[in-house]
């Protein structure tokens, strides 16, 4: 994922509120979201590359998703694991939050950079190997794009803002969804300056970015209550920017 937008039990009714979408070269390969035959449990999109996923939920209320960090290129052992890998782990496992952010963090290093948002029915953590370590999330309203937690990018900081309008009202997942396609782009003088210049600064600012090479494969909506009950859905686009296909879930926690 590129950006992710959650809010975190501060909705009468939801637990997590969350909105993502996941930016990526359009050439690799990957499978809409569904269940796994060899992670019966996971329910999310697959990276055919790596056998990973940008963004996952389970039947048991885990859920897990993860963003690059967009920063100068730093040493990493050759062949580095993806970091889908660390959600496929999270999600296909059964460590606590709390000790799987903490492992992550302390692998870090093997790993180019990214942001983890892991949980499960009663906690949400992030971590970074870009960031200071684990942090156990408390109730509110967060964004994440290819920098650390809340750094306020254009997109993270509108984005914030559309998704507290939706939490006014009934934040469905087509409301989700729907916040999640703007590709307007910000003024020259708001734009983070991560080192990859003027041009491609604006063609990756849009909340959902539209360009042949690399651009906003989809975008995916889940909403989580405390009953344990999960809606999931996901809006895929092609290279032109136009949507192709969507698809909906929706399950009970067992027990």
């Amino acid at each position: 994922m590129c950006l992710i937008l959650f809010a975190w039990r501060t909705h009468v009714r939801y637990r997590l509120v969350l909105a993502a979408n996941r930016d990526e070269f359009h050439d690799r390969a990957s499978e809409t979201a569904g269940y796994w035959n060899d992670c019966p449990e996971l329910l999310g999109g697959r990276d055919l590359e790596s056998m990973g996923t940008w963004l996952g939920v389970t039947r048991s209320g885990r859920i897990a998703a993860v963003t690059n960090v967009r920063d100068a290129p730093v040493a990493v052992p050759s062949g580095a694991p993806s970091r889908g890998q660390l959600t496929r782990e999270f999600l296909c496992g059964d460590m606590p939050p709390a000790q799987f952010a903490a492992q992550a963090s302390a692998q870090g290093q093997a790993y180019r950079g990214f942001n983890l948002l892991i949980g499960d029915p009663d906690e949400l953590w992030w971590t970074s190997n870009r960031g200071h370590g684990p942090r156990r999330l408390e109730p509110g309203l967060y964004g994440v794009a290819n920098d650390l937690l809340d750094t306020p990018w254009p997109k993270v900081v509108s984005g914030k803002q559309a998704l507290a309008r939706a939490l006014r009202v009934d934040p469905s997942l087509g409301k989700l969804l729907a916040l999640l396609d703007d590709t307007g782009i910000p003024a020259d003088d708001a734009l983070p300056d991560t080192g990859v210049g003027l041009e491609r600064e604006r063609m990756l600012a849009p909340i959902r970015i539209v360009s042949p090479q690399y651009g906003t494969r989809c975008s995916s909506a889940a909403l989580m209550d405390d009953t344990g009950h999960t809606q999931f859905a996901e809006r895929s686009y092609d290279r032109q920017g136009k949507e192709h296909g969507s698809v909906y879930f929706a399950f009970r926690r067992a027990g």
